[in-house]
């Protein structure tokens, strides 16, 4: 472990001493620990196993684990499996000898847990495990002295320390202070005591200039995280302190003979060079010289310059990017290669900087996936591999081409940055599939006209040519049957815990108290809630069985107090209805059960047939031909019905920042992308590093393997997007504009996040509350407004469910004050008899 003086073996999660000790130290964490670590960036880590699989270890690696310690009951296991660069075998000193060849050659370190930890001990383990790194824990209750430190890093170990037995303050009798501890075996032979010191820029390795530390400079930058270093003629120097540009320090790491050190650190400001120059070596040149370039002109290219339009028009970038590739597949001489490959490189860093990646965050990937011990086919995707089949079958014998299998390819969502974005361009992003009501109303029609003219005999013809069920009646009434209400006790109970739940919350909304209000003297207005008589409540078939939806429509409309609860539900093909949404129809007291369904049972809810009651109101969602249906029937006069609200496909839209867990973001993703392949998935970033967004799309693909509508989440995730948002306010900007059905948000202090909020169906605050909660048990509503609706549009409630009832009483000496102003209006709007009406009263 070239570079480090020891090793911290978190034994306590303290941020303040672990963010100075990642700058220094690698990490060793246990599996409760949380991983990647969030509170510590770029820190190198290892991670001690236990009895995990080796999957769960693999697992690890690929998040960005440096090395996994396992034991040596489990190395014959996971040797052979695992590469041994990544392997670290755990010893006690007692059965170093019981390690096998095939172990000893499998792994690349071994962490040996001795009372004597000293070179001697190091050196014969080196001969054992030849070319391994030695890592040595004591057992020792004392703490170790900076001298064992400076002779173990001297025969190539390195030393194991508790954090707990480590701290920022002054080393004591009980802490060893990290900077003491990672000095320990620095030395220098210069006369004034100072180290040369090479700073290197942390985002793409170059140097930026050469400096001098002292043990003092160096103490603060550790704890500081700030650039500090010894002038030789003004003592100690902080980068950037007049100047502004200052240094975030990423790793201070010791040379091979430990008289020197590196700083890798993030360069702020005009550049470290003293010239404005980014190094004291000259000018950046190739790809760091364009990058430079790119981002100046992101945010200063002139109007119609060709660098601008490439910025401000995606679709001409997107295009000039693959004209590129397939120029430089078709390239046959160096110099051809050449040529293409930089016009494709320009291009394809022009789309980086405008979705603000830099070239250190494509080396950190690179070196991130470099690690992984997974890995996927890579197979080309079917567009691309189907082009080069065709070409190949074309010259051969015309057979049609071969594609890969899709199951390889990774489920994926498109990316995009608001950075530099065209309005435009935004609007495109807000747009939904679009839906054509009237294409849609045009088919349901005749459905419609069919029932309302045919009533029984039409609706019994056209749940037999849809649903595919025969059925001599379409209608239900109680008491339902106790066979047709069967259920395992876990589901029941399941229900009637989200029945209570919801019908709390419900009863909580009910305008019981009427509004009184005397608005002048003798002049009281007053309002009151009275429930709609007969509404009818559409529970879908199709791909789910949903009784979440009969309890969230049912359970407001009882509480309310509705006359009559209509509701309707496709039968099974044998007619019946299933017994999750009997159960709920009986719980909210359904007074009839129209077994149909589509555009023929909003037909018979709307019109009314010979069995069917005629309803005041429809509720409910549904697939495209239920939609259209509701809109006709509620502009229909002869109907005389209203709706709840415009309905399209299921939408969720997360904002995720850096404290998100990659795991609960994307299950709460593929939660709506499982409805249909029409789905609205959106997931917004707020500067999320790359190995961020990495894990993210990783849990997606992985989670959506093994779930069972992993065929609808192939089609509905890659029409899904991540849009990057450079803040919290430029997310919830986003949002507010989208007006999504649900909004998660997984964000720090999500809670005080909720007053930003706009516009959305409903809002699912920090990281354990998954939209999931809400379709089904906590007690809020799941019809929600989708399509953008939410702009205008409330969820249902108690409150759709009763209409608001206006009255007022005038006594006589009320009228006389207020009647002139009232004759006096009608007078001017040329209204007589009005102004009569008054003047006739205060004549008497």
């Amino acid at each position: 472990m070239s570079g480090f003086s020891f090793l911290a073996f978190v034994d306590n999660a303290d941020a303040s001493l672990l963010r100075p000790l990642s700058r220094i130290a690698p990490l060793i964490l246990h599996p409760g620990f949380d991983f990647p670590p969030s509170s510590v960036p770029h820190t190198s880590y290892f991670i001690f196993s236990q009895n995990e699989s080796s999957d769960k270890i693999i697992s690890w690696l690929d998040a960005g684990a440096q090395k996994v310690i396992i034991s040596l009951a489990r190395a014959s296991d996971l040797v052979g499996v695992i590469p041994a660069e990544r392997l670290v075998l755990l010893l006690d000193v007692a059965n170093v000898s019981a390690v096998t060849d095939r172990i000893r050659t499998g792994v690349s370190g071994v962490l040996v847990r001795t009372p004597a930890a000293d070179s001697e001990f190091v050196a014969s383990i080196s001969r054992f495990f030849v070319g391994a790194d030695i890592y040595v824990q004591s057992t020792a209750s004392s703490l170790p002295s900076l001298t064992t430190i400076r002779q173990l890093k001297n025969s190539n170990g390195t030393l194991v320390i508790p954090t707990s037995q480590l701290s920022i303050s002054n080393s004591d009798s009980l802490h060893l202070n990290i900077a003491d501890a990672f000095l320990a075996p620095a030395t220098t032979d210069r006369p004034d005591g100072l180290f040369p010191t090479i700073v290197a820029s942390h985002q793409d390795g170059k140097a930026l200039g050469l400096v001098y530390s002292s043990l003092e400079s160096i103490r603060e930058s550790i704890l500081t995280g700030k650039g500090v270093y010894q002038s030789r003629k003004h003592g100690l120097w902080r980068k950037g302190e007049t100047s502004g540009a200052t240094q975030e320090v990423v790793k201070i790491s010791l040379d091979c003979d430990s008289d020197s050190f590196e700083f890798t650190v993030i360069q702020h400001g005009s550049g470290f060079c003293h010239l404005g120059r980014p190094s004291c070596f000259g000018q950046l040149s190739g790809l760091s010289a364009l990058e430079k370039t790119l981002q100046a002109r992101l945010k200063s290219a002139p109007e119609g310059s060709y660098t601008r339009r490439l910025f401000d028009d995606p679709d001409l970038l997107r295009a000039k990017i693959m004209e590129e590739a397939d120029e430089l597949c078709k390239a046959e001489t160096k110099e051809q290669v050449t040529f293409e490959a930089a016009d494709l490189i320009y291009f394809a860093l022009t789309r980086c900087v405008s979705a603000g990646v830099s070239i250190a965050d494509i080396e950190q990937n690179l070196d991130k996936k470099s690690k992984k011990v997974t890995r996927r086919p890579g197979n080309a995707k079917p567009q691309w591999s189907l082009k080069t089949e065709a070409i190949v079958t074309a010259s051969t014998d015309d057979k049609p081409a071969n594609l890969s299998d899709p199951s390889d390819e990774p489920i994926r969502m498109r990316t995009i940055s608001l950075a530099g974005i065209s309005a435009a361009s935004r609007a495109e992003l807000l747009k939904r599939p679009v839906l054509r009501s009237d294409e849609m109303i045009a088919k349901v029609k005749p459905i419609v006209d069919a029932v309302r003219k045919g009533g029984d005999a039409a609706l019994l013809e056209l749940t037999a040519k849809f649903d595919k069920a025969t059925i001599t009646s379409p209608i239900l009434r109680p008491p339902f049957s106790p066979e047709s209400m069967e259920l395992p006790d876990e589901v029941r109970a399941a229900i009637d815990t989200a029945y209570a739940n919801i019908r709390k919350f419900h009863a909580a909304q009910t305008s019981s108290a009427p509004l009184i209000v005397e608005t002048s003297p003798g002049v009281v207005c007053s309002r009151f809630a009275r429930p709609i008589a007969r509404v009818g409540l559409y529970v879908p078939g199709g791909t789910a069985i949903l009784p979440s939806t009969a309890l969230m429509l049912g359970v407001p409309a009882q509480v309310a107090g509705c006359q009559e609860i209509v509701l309707a539900t496709p039968p099974r093909p044998d007619g019946s209805i299933s017994p999750e949404v009997m159960y709920v129809a009986q719980l909210v007291g359904a007074s009839a059960i129209l077994t149909a369904g589509g555009a023929q049972a909003v037909a018979a809810l709307a019109y009314g047939t010979e069995s069917v009651p005629k309803v005041d109101k429809v509720f409910g969602p549904g697939n495209q031909w239920v939609t259209a249906a509701k809109m006709l029937v509620q502009n229909d006069t002869d109907a005389l019905v209203s709706i709840d609200m415009p309905a399209g496909p299921s939408e969720v839209l997360v904002v995720a920042d850096r404290t998100a867990n990659p795991v609960f973001v994307a299950a709460d993703l593929l939660s709506q992308a499982e409805h249909g392949v029409d789905s609205q998935v959106v997931l917004a970033s707020i500067n999320l590093s790359p190995a961020l967004i990495e894990a993210i799309e990783y849990e997606v693909d992985r989670q959506a393997r093994v779930l069972p509508r992993v065929e609808i989440m192939r089609e509905s995730i890659p029409k899904s997007i991540i849009v990057h948002a450079s803040s919290l306010d430029e997310a919830l900007e986003f949002s507010n504009d989208y007006a999504p059905e649900h909004l998660i948000l997984h964000v720090e202090r999500a809670a005080d996040v909720v007053d930003k909020v706009n516009n959305a169906g409903s809002v699912f605050v920090g990281p354990y509350t998954p939209e999931s909660c809400g379709d089904y048990a906590s007690g809020t509503n799941h019809t929600l407004p989708t399509n953008g609706y939410a702009r205008q549009f409330s969820g249902v409630s108690t409150q759709s469910f009763q209409k608001h009832i206006t009255s007022q009483e005038i006594t006589r000496e009320g009228l006389e004050t207020l009647g002139p102003v009232v004759a006096t209006l009608a007078d001017r709007e040329g209204l007589g008899a009005h102004a009569n009406a008054v003047r006739l009263r205060l004549q008497t």
